[in-house]
């Protein structure tokens, strides 16, 4: 009988083992899905940094072609239309309300 109580206690401790495997390899998975879903966010983040950067690119280059023109009446007069909502003398400015 006395070999009966020592087989016992072995399993338990097996049982252990393998729960804390399994709760091991279960917190293992959801790390790698929650870093999944960060690196995603951050991708598309990224994504949306470079295209702000290259219209920032494209802009500074039509702003420098325009000073090297040497035409900065042109500059002033956008930035006067677009920025700041200023029109020449009985000039008629419309604004599209629509959708796109």
């Amino acid at each position: 009988m006395a070999r009966k109580n020592k087989a016992q206690p072995r399993v338990l401790p097996a049982a252990l083992v393998r729960v804390a495997l399994m709760a091991l390899g279960g917190y293992l998975v959801l790390a790698l899905i929650v870093n999944q879903v960060e690196i995603s966010a951050k991708q598309q983040e990224l994504a949306a940094a470079r295209a702000q950067l290259d219209s920032r690119l494209a802009q500074n280059e039509e702003l420098s072609r325009v000073l090297e023109s040497g035409d900065e009446l042109e500059l002033i007069e956008r930035v006067a239309r677009d920025s700041l909502g200023y029109a020449r003398p009985n000039e008629r400015v419309f604004i599209e309300v629509g959708g796109k």
